[in-house]
């Protein structure tokens, strides 16, 4: 799965505080995610992560 930093990912399961949408920080064989709704950051395993991403959002930067 292609996630990279800036990222918006959009996941099956709600963080405890209700959001269901995260920020990518920094991927690699973790990712360090940040709550778009309470702005807690996270670190998470790449492989659970993966598993529950519903929808991918990415500003794409390359177009001019």
């Amino acid at each position: 799965m292609d996630i990279r930093p800036n990222d918006v990912l959009e996941m099956k399961k709600p963080h405890p505080c209700g959001g269901k949408e995260f920020l990518v920080l920094r991927s690699g064989m973790d990712f360090k995610l940040r709550c778009t709704t309470c702005g807690r950051e996270f670190m998470a395993p790449r492989l659970k992560m993966e598993k529950n991403v519903k929808q991918i959002r990415r500003e794409d930067t390359d177009k001019p």
